[in-house]
């Protein structure tokens, strides 16, 4: 572990260093006062493209320095600050960043614990960031409000690519606002959405905007309970969906009569190329229908 001295001497170095473009600090116990240090040297060094800091116990505190940083720096172009323990202030400070930065194109923010309050930040950014393409925002205890309040940011934004939202505990409310958001935005290509009690409606609902969306091409809908009605509601969409490649339904209680209507869809169905189907209890007569 370089500890938070290490981060500070590698942050001296990259003020004076004019080749490297990736650094890869994670897991450094890098701690407030080495992300300060290093949200410093951002704000010299014009040739740092991708910068990881994932696990360094940055907190609040390093990632309002580093977001002060992303207003001057112009050359970064990807940032990972999972596992920081940023908190909402550090995500704030984050937020009104991105309004003024415009080369930052994937900020991975995973394990934060942002809460809603956050998601709504993040939410108003992508109305108005217009070069972000891929966000990552897996276990943030965002709920149904921040699910909801990024729903309708993604029926603004046209640049994000690439979502991730797993283990939020966004419910089917969160669930069913970002299914629509899908029937109106044109850009995404990848929403993962695993683990977040979805339930029959949550499933129905993203069922129905595959029969609608032409863009996706990978959906995680991972241990959501959908049922065995999800996934013939979801079988019926493959029929009509086609640009889907990569579907996760693992995990879902789909049984036997979900599982049949999948395996049915299959025939008609020529684009997905990946489908999970894990621990669903199919059963037997799955083989043979």
């Amino acid at each position: 572990m370089l500890g938070s001295e290490g981060g500070k001497a590698l942050a001296n170095a990259l003020c004076r260093n004019s080749t490297l473009t990736s650094l890869n600090l994670s897991d450094n116990y890098l701690e407030s006062e080495g992300g300060k240090a290093l949200a410093g040297a951002l704000c010299k060094n014009s040739t740092l493209k991708d910068l990881n800091l994932n696990k360094n116990l940055l907190r609040s505190a390093g990632g309002e320095a580093l977001a002060n940083a992303l207003c001057k720096n112009s050359t970064l172009t990807s940032l990972n600050l999972s596992d920081n323990y940023l908190e909402s202030e550090g995500v704030y400070a984050l937020a009104d960043a991105l309004y003024k930065n415009s080369t930052l194109k994937d900020l991975n923010l995973s394990s934060n614990y942002l809460g809603s309050e956050a998601g709504y930040a993040l939410a108003d950014i992508l109305c108005k960031n217009s070069t972000l393409t891929s966000l990552n925002l897996y276990r943030n205890y965002l709920r149904s409000e921040g699910g909801k309040a990024l729903a309708n940011s993604l029926c603004k934004n046209a640049t994000l690519t690439f979502l991730n939202l797993y283990y939020n505990n966004l419910g089917s409310e969160g669930g069913e606002a970002l299914a629509n958001a899908l029937c109106k935005n044109f850009t995404l290509t990848s929403l993962d959405i695993g683990y977040n009690y979805l339930g029959l409606e949550g499933g129905k609902a993203f069922a129905n905007s595959l029969c609608k969306n032409a863009t996706l091409t990978s959906l995680n809908l991972y241990y959501n309970n959908l049922g065995p009605e999800g996934g013939k509601a979801l079988a019926n969409a493959l029929c009509k969906n086609f640009t889907l490649t990569s579907l996760d339904i693992g995990s879902n209680n789909l049984g036997s009569e979900g599982g049949k209507a999948l395996a049915n869809v299959l025939y008609k169905n020529s684009t997905l190329t990946s489908l999970n189907l894990g621990s669903n209890n199919l059963g037997s007569e799955i083989v043979t229908s």
